[in-house]
C-alpha cells in the first residue's frame, strides 16, 4: 500500500486567471502557434534548466530533479487551436477558406473572426434566411457555402493566412468562457506546475504543436526526450447536455463540476492501467474529485506519445468543457483547480515502483 505525503495542494490564483485569459485570447491555429509559444517562453524560460524550440515548433522545457532517485516525467499540453486558412479571394475582401482541425460547419455561420497576424476583424458569412427557400433550409450547411468577409479589400490580407474565432475570454460566475480552452487550460496548468515542480521528478514540459491536425508535435517531442512515462493534459468535451432528439443515453458521461476526466481509452489510446489506477488512488488520498472520461472517438497527444520508441506508458487527463471545437467553451473553475491539484499530488508521490509491475 502506497504511503502518501502530507502536502499543501495548490489553489488557483488571480495570476492563473490572468494567464488563462491571455492564453485564450492569443491566436494559434495549428501550424502557427507563435503567439502562445511567445507567452510560454516568457513564463518558463527564466526558470528552466533548459529550454528549446524544436524544428516543428514544440517548446520543450526541462526542470531537473533535486533528489538522487527520480522519475523522468513528460507532461504534454498542446498549444494549437482549431481555426481556418484563407485559400482564395473571390471578390474584394471575401475569401473562400478551409477549416484547420475538426470544426462542424454548422458551428461556423455568423461567427466573428480575426484574420492574420494583425487580427483584422471579419465574419464568416452565410446566406440570410430572407434569401433562402424552404428547400434550402432543409439542407445541411457546408463549408463551401460559407465565406470569410473582412468588409472591404485589404492588401494586407492574402490567401494562406490563418483566421481565428474572435471570442474574448470572460468569467461567468463559477465558470470561465473563451475560445481555445482546448487546450489553453493545459498550457496554463503545465506552466503553473513547472513553476512549483516537485523535487523528486525530472519534469519535461512539452508544449506541443499541431495536435488538432494529427498529434504531430507530440510524436517528435517524445521521440527526442524518451521519458519514463507521460501524462497528457488537455480539455475534453463534457457530455452533460440533453440530447437533441430527446432520448436518454446510457453511455457514461463526463460532466462539468465533477473534477478532471481521466482517460481509460479513446480512439487513439488504451491508457496504461498502472497510471490510471495511480491517479485515482491519489485523488482519493487527497479528497480531490475526479471522473473517468466517457469512451468516445478522438484522441490526445497520448495517442502519438505511447507509440514512440519501444513504447512509453501514457495517460491523458482533461478539464471537461461544454461546446468543444466551437467559438466558445464553458468550463468550471473548480474542475480546473482540481486538475491542477491532482497533477501536482501525483508528481509529488510518484516513484519508480509505479512502473515496476508489468502492465
Amino acid at each position: 500500500m502506497r504511503t502518501y505525503k502530507e502536502i499543501t495542494l495548490p489553489v488557483l490564483t488571480q495570476a492563473d486567471m490572468d494567464l488563462l485569459a491571455e492564453l485564450s485570447n492569443a491566436c494559434a491555429v495549428s501550424g502557427n502557434e507563435r503567439e502562445v509559444r511567445k507567452i510560454v517562453r516568457r513564463e518558463i524560460q527564466p526558470i528552466a534548466d533548459s529550454f528549446e524550440v524544436d524544428a516543428l515548433g514544440n517548446a520543450i522545457a526541462v526542470k531537473k530533479a533535486k533528489t538522487k532517485e527520480f522519475t523522468r516525467v513528460m507532461i504534454a499540453a498542446h498549444m494549437d487551436e482549431i481555426g481556418f486558412m484563407l485559400v482564395n479571394e473571390e471578390d474584394p475582401g471575401i475569401f473562400r477558406f478551409r477549416a484547420v482541425g475538426g470544426i462542424d460547419p454548422r458551428q461556423m455561420a455568423g461567427k466573428a473572426v480575426w484574420v492574420g497576424p494583425d487580427h483584422i476583424p471579419g465574419v464568416i458569412g452565410a446566406c440570410p434566411i430572407h434569401l433562402t427557400t424552404p428547400e434550402d433550409r432543409k439542407k445541411t450547411i457546408k463549408e463551401s457555402d460559407l465565406r470569410i468577409d473582412i468588409g472591404a479589400e485589404n492588401k494586407a490580407v492574402k490567401p494562406g493566412m490563418f483566421a481565428y474565432y474572435a471570442t474574448k475570454f470572460c468569467e461567468m460566475g463559477s465558470s470561465v468562457c473563451g475560445k481555445a480552452l482546448d487546450n489553453r487550460f493545459g498550457v496554463c496548468i503545465l506552466t503553473r506546475i513547472f513553476k512549483e515542480c516537485p523535487e523528486n521528478v525530472e519534469l519535461i514540459a512539452a508544449f506541443t504543436v499541431q495536435e488538432e491536425v494529427g498529434l504531430r508535435g507530440a510524436r517528435v517531442a517524445a521521440w527526442d526526450r524518451k521519458p519514463d512515462l507521460a501524462i497528457v493534459i488537455d480539455s475534453t468535451p463534457a457530455m452533460d447536455l440533453p440530447r437533441w432528439d430527446g432520448e436518454d443515453s446510457m453511455i457514461y458521461k463526463s460532466k462539468v463540476g465533477m473534477g478532471p476526466a481521466i482517460y481509460t481509452h479513446d480512439g487513439r489510446t488504451l491508457s496504461d492501467p498502472r497510471i490510471i489506477n495511480y491517479l485515482i488512488e491519489t485523488a482519493n488520498a487527497y479528497n480531490i474529485p475526479c471522473q473517468r472520461r466517457q469512451p468516445m472517438p478522438g484522441g490526445t497527444d497520448a495517442g502519438a506519445i505511447h507509440l514512440t520508441q519501444e513504447g512509453i506508458p501514457a495517460v491523458s487527463m482533461s478539464v471537461p468543457g461544454r461546446y468543444a471545437h466551437s467559438a466558445a467553451t464553458i468550463a468550471r473553475k473548480s474542475d480546473w483547480e482540481a486538475h491542477l491539484q491532482l497533477l501536482y499530488a501525483a508528481l509529488v508521490n510518484i516513484d519508480k515502483t509505479l512502473l515496476a509491475k508489468p502492465r
